[in-house]
């Protein structure tokens, strides 16, 4: 079964239509499905019109948030409920095509885990496309995973990627990324971007700084996470090592000056390059303490299933006789 999460945050114009297009694109490809519609604080009427899809459609689910809580909380809440053995991420804004569902699970039959939408012919503002090619760019440089639209809110994964995986903040984008990391096998495939019929954009300019931001925190929680001191250790080795060098530096000037006179004499205490040394070898050793402490933590704090994803399991046996899996 597939299950279909929707976040909504004021979408009522265009519910009832995807609903239809959904419904419609299940039933020619004979696809059973569940569609859940997460409503992330509407001050419309969106709420009533999921409340009246659960009653006429069985296969409709709704939840309701007391006030916006994001996209990343939306699909967190629809991820704790679904029954799917895979799972797909939508927009509410008709803006991606339930006719394309068939093209992505052809692509998920190829031995992939995640399938990311790829808008070709994007039908947005220059303002939003070209900044979103160069956040690509980047997203791909830092993390190894290239494909020309991280940002696409069609998605398709197994269930049990999103078992594996925790959003929060903007994190939501980034889910190819993060399942990427966790050794997930990750493709694309090019979608059909529809103009906007209903409403507006609900993301701004402050979408790139926060995306931003949060690149940098996927980077280093998804290369660094488990061992954080390879990244605060070296950081702070070199800023050490620079501090002494600093001083080393210093050092052999003093004995030039004052134990074989080769150079004329002058004071080394008000040199910049003194506090600048100094300096740096008290960064380099609070950032290395930095790094011992969130080892400490991660050591402490540290969950399974943060450390390793299981691909596949053979039955568990006792004197011949197949055991239950446990949990």
């Amino acid at each position: 079964m597939l299950s279909i999460i929707i976040p909504v945050l004021n979408e009522e114009e265009s519910l009832r239509e995807l609903h239809r297009q959904i419904s419609e694109s299940a039933a020619t490809n004979d696809i059973t499905c569940e569609i859940i519609f997460v409503d992330d604080g509407s001050r419309d009427g969106s709420w009533k019109i999921i409340q009246d899809l659960s009653e006429e459609d069985d296969r409709v689910f709704g939840i309701r948030f007391r006030k916006n809580f994001g996209k990343a909380a939306a699909l967190t809440a629809g991820l704790n409920c679904v029954r799917g053995d895979y799972v797909m991420t939508m927009d509410a804004d008709l803006q991606d095509d339930p006719a394309e569902i068939p093209n992505f699970f052809a692509k998920l039959e190829e031995g992939y885990d995640v399938v990311n939408g790829w808008k070709q012919r994007r039908l947005d503002p220059w303002h939003k496309v070209y900044p979103s090619k160069v956040f690509n760019w980047m997203v791909g440089r830092l993390s190894g995973l290239h494909l020309h639209d991280h940002n696409c809110g069609l998605k398709l994964f197994k269930a049990q990627v999103g078992r594996e995986l925790t959003l929060y903040g903007e994190l939501h984008r980034f889910i190819p990324v993060m399942a990427h990391a966790r050794g997930f096998r990750v493709s694309e495939v090019p979608v059909h971007h529809r103009a906007r019929q209903f409403g507006y954009s609900k993301y701004g300019v402050k979408r790139f700084t926060r995306g931003f931001l949060d690149l940098l925190t996927v980077t280093f929680l998804t290369g660094y996470g488990q061992r954080p001191l390879h990244l605060l250790g070296g950081l702070g080795l070199l800023f050490f090592a620079l501090g002494i060098l600093g001083l080393g530096y210093l050092g052999l000037l003093w004995v030039l000056m004052n134990a074989f006179e080769v150079i004329a004499k002058s004071s080394i205490g008000t040199r910049p390059l003194l506090l600048y040394s100094v300096a740096s070898m008290l960064l380099g050793g609070q950032v290395m303490s930095l790094g011992m402490l969130a080892e400490m933590i991660v050591a402490n704090t540290g969950r399974e299933r943060d450390r390793y994803s299981v691909a596949e399991r053979t039955r568990l046996k006792e004197n011949g006789h197949e055991l239950a899996e446990s949990r």
